[in-house]
């Protein structure tokens, strides 16, 4: 298991990733988007394993109930290693119109197996949302399964450059990116790219989109998001009571508490 992170937040992950191997911690420089934020890391995994498989989970969501999701994770894996060509990504059926979100559009409406992808739309208006829900679009939550190879043919058919520069910084600076100079000194020329508007979309025949029902998911990445699903969950259950808590702070407990005074 490989960990991204960014070095502007050490004091934050280093404490709680003391005991993961350095090769398997991977460090940003600096913050250039979802594009070479995913591009850094598969360069490190197809170093060690051209043949590798790999799944991405962004570290900033909160998913109820988890076996539903992890059930449609599961079955883009199993595709992703037989199948080297395409990248599969989850799509989240909504649960309500979000005009801060992506989405995808699948070709295949039925959602009974993996489908090609028609469209990716990127917060569309709500208007725009509303109908995108309607016409049967998914949540775009940025967590696939893929082939490294096939993740790399994404990026070197549209940023060649991007990807040459990147690797020979990776090969130059070995296994530990915690020490990468070649890395660190590259990142300043870097362009900020997003991952789902600038890789994948227009590039959609290399696609899949498995549809996953409704798990009570939700993107933790920005405050406001953060504190409309403790308070969910603070109305839904009391974890302060729940012994398999007691080890552990609470958010919940400690956000309902707060709005109670």
């Amino acid at each position: 298991m490989v960990t991204v992170v960014a070095a502007q937040h050490r004091r934050w992950w280093e404490a709680p990733l003391w005991s993961a191997e350095p090769e398997n911690v991977i460090v940003q420089p600096e913050n250039k988007g979802t594009a070479p934020g995913l591009l850094l890391p598969l360069l490190y995994i197809a170093r060690r394993d051209p043949n590798a498989t790999v799944v991405v989970l962004p570290s900033d969501h909160f998913v109820r109930t988890e076996g539903v999701l992890a059930r449609g994770l599961q079955q883009a894996a199993r595709l992703a290693r037989i199948d080297h060509r395409h990248v599969y990504l989850l799509g989240l059926v909504p649960d309500e119109i979000d005009p801060e979100l992506g989405y995808i559009l699948p070709g295949d409406r039925a959602g009974t197996s993996a489908s090609s992808v028609q469209q990716f739309i990127e917060k569309p208006s709500l208007d725009v949302a509303r109908d995108l829900v309607q016409d049967g679009a998914l949540w775009n939550v940025f967590i696939l399964a893929a082939s490294a190879r096939a993740l790399l043919s994404l990026y070197a058919s549209r940023y060649p450059s991007l990807v040459a520069d990147m690797s020979r910084a990776v090969d130059q600076d070995g296994k530990n990116s915690m020490t990468a100079k070649a890395t660190r000194s590259l990142y300043p020329q870097l362009p900020t790219l997003d991952f789902s508007r600038d890789v994948v979309q227009g590039r959609e025949s290399q696609l899949r989109v498995l549809t996953v029902p409704p798990c009570g998911w939700s993107d933790l990445g920005t405050p406001r998001r953060v504190a409309e699903t403790l308070s969910r969950i603070a109305n839904k259950s009391n974890p302060a009571q729940d012994p398999s808590h007691t080890l552990y702070l609470s958010l919940a407990a400690q956000h309902s508490r707060h709005y109670a005074t």
